[in-house]
């Protein structure tokens, strides 16, 4: 890097600190923080909705799986998440905003407690902010990576630097600053994106490699096919189910930007632009991935420091840095989204059952204390950071799929299924029952009996069992153990059917936990 690339890194700070400053003043209440009132344009929330499932993780992890396997890195990863999010647009995308429209809730899991009970709440809502905690410092861990390949700075410097400024506009600006820095974001990455796929296309014409003709090069000998590897067709199948329950809402933050929506409608339509956009744009972004073992030699055994070598052999110094913002705009709008929806997690369900206080904030004390939450939740993620690639955490591609995929099934099923008739019967038996025995067939599967067998379990059950276990026990119990009350039979009816359209366009009242915090304790 020189002086021309610091500048354009140094000036895109400076705009998402300006846009989060600008935010700022959109924010009055708990409900502008978290679900932007209810007022975000379908179009920038389904780009929001895209761009917070990115990161720097692409560009390292996945661009590594791309250097070594080929275009597995898209139909295993990219492809499942739109068919998954074009599936949930109608699925779950109008039922998560009825959430908030119909049932005034900021938090996407605030409205657990009626569905099931406070003690289902506060697993699902603990387990998720822990799993969160350790996703979101592999993405600050990817990030520094790349920084490093670059400027030399050392991992912890990179991860101190991007959390700083991360906090600084998420926490001053809620929801609104991470949509508005995302869509200034879409546009950096599109740009850097376009750039690195017509300096490929040239540096390629100038070795006399066509685009057909590369495929038959020896070094991508295998790259075409579409599943190779680990990434077999289990892995692809149980990767549909996870991103389905991951990128609807599971994993939270996308779930926000539905509820930020003025109707369910517009929510079905920010989802369809969002599986659009992944389908098509990561094609564009991959192409180079898939090239790079004609064009350099990764010194990494995973290829994860692939992209970053070959950025900077092909671009000239101000695209480079372009680039690299792009790199940093991924990360920085996944890990805000993150952030915001984990401080809505905690303030709204955590914080007063724990604390008398906490049920009594008001407007203003509510808003402090979800911003407090955000700095303490980047903070710890940061910390998560400083220890991937050490023996708990291995490297960052480990934690993104076996961690992150693994675990996410037995979170997200309840949460999700809840939503939808058919799974009426499932009660908070069949939720506790459901997350409690997948995370422990996680860890049996990852850690005794892979210790057991030569070369250990496949990656392809260690993120499928979890979910299979938890799946059909959700759905037995229900069956079995049917908890059908009229008052989660009432919830169920309210997010599944509209009214006159009076309550959509409302915006949310924070809700009240304290009678169920009461009648549990009673």
């Amino acid at each position: 890097m020189n002086s021309l690339d610091w500048a354009v890194l140094i000036g895109y700070f400076g705009v998402m600190v300006a846009i989060g400053v600008w935010s700022h003043k959109r924010v009055d209440n708990v409900s502008d923080f978290f679900t932007a009132g209810g007022k975000m344009p379908w179009w920038l929330s389904g780009i929001s909705h895209h761009m917070s499932g990115y990161s720097a993780v692409m560009f390292t992890g996945y661009a590594g799986i791309a250097y070594t396997y080929g275009v597995t890195s898209f139909v295993t990863w990219s492809f499942p998440i739109a068919l998954g999010i074009a599936i949930g647009s109608k699925l779950f995308a109008p039922r998560i905003n009825r959430l908030r429209s119909r049932l005034h809730v900021a938090s996407p899991l605030e409205y657990l407690k009626n569905r099931y009970d406070l003690k289902t709440q506060q697993a699902l809502a603990w387990s998720g902010m822990l799993l969160k905690i350790v996703d979101v410092g592999a993405k600050w861990a990817a990030i520094a990576t790349l920084l490093s390949v670059f400027t030399g700075v050392s991992l912890n410097q990179g991860i101190l630097i991007t959390g700083t400024i991360t906090a600084v506009y998420c926490t001053i600006g809620g929801l609104w600053a991470d949509a508005l820095t995302e869509l200034g974001q879409f546009v950096i990455q599109l740009l850097a994106g376009v750039a690195m796929f017509i300096a490929v296309i040239m540096e390629l014409n100038d070795k006399g490699i066509g685009f057909l003709d590369a495929w038959d090069r020896p070094e991508l000998q295998g790259h075409g096919e579409p599943l190779v590897g680990p990434y077999g067709t289990v892995f692809l199948l149980a990767f549909l189910f996870i991103k389905l329950f991951e990128y609807n809402g599971g994993m939270l933050n996308q779930a926000q930007r539905y509820m930020a929506t003025a109707t369910p409608r517009e929510a079905e339509r920010s989802a369809r632009l969002s599986a659009v956009l992944w389908l098509v744009w990561p094609v564009v972004l991959f192409f180079p991935m898939w090239m790079s073992p004609l064009l350099v030699e990764s010194q990494k055994p995973d290829g994860s420091d692939s992209y970053g070598l070959m950025t900077e052999q092909l671009l000239p110094h101000g695209l480079l840095g372009l680039v690299i913002v792009g790199f940093f705009s991924h990360t920085m709008a996944m890990c805000s989204s993150d952030a915001n929806a984990i401080a809505a997690v905690f303030t709204r369900d955590v914080a007063p059952v724990l604390s008398k206080q906490a049920r009594a904030w008001g407007e203003r004390s509510g808003l402090i204390a979800a911003r407090v939450t955000t700095v303490v939740f980047l903070g710890l993620s940061m910390a998560v950071a400083t220890q991937v690639n050490s023996p708990t955490f291995k490297d960052i591609i480990t934690v993104v799929i076996k961690w992150v995929a693994g675990l996410m099934g037995p979170i997200a099923i309840p949460m999700m299924l809840g939503l939808l008739r058919p799974f009426r019967r499932s009660g908070p038996t069949a939720a506790l029952t459901s997350w409690s025995m997948g995370l422990l067939a996680f860890w049996l599967v990852n850690y005794p009996i892979s210790w057991q067998i030569e070369g250990g379990v496949p990656l392809q059950y260690q993120v499928s069992i979890p979910l299979a276990v938890s799946l059909v026990l959700y759905i037995l119990i229900g069956f079995v153990k049917p908890e059908d009350t009229p008052e989660r039979l009432a919830v169920v009816e309210r997010i599944n059917t509209d009214d006159d359209g009076a309550a959509a366009a409302a915006v949310p009242a924070p809700a009240d936990p304290v009678e169920d915090t009461v009648r549990v304790k009673e």
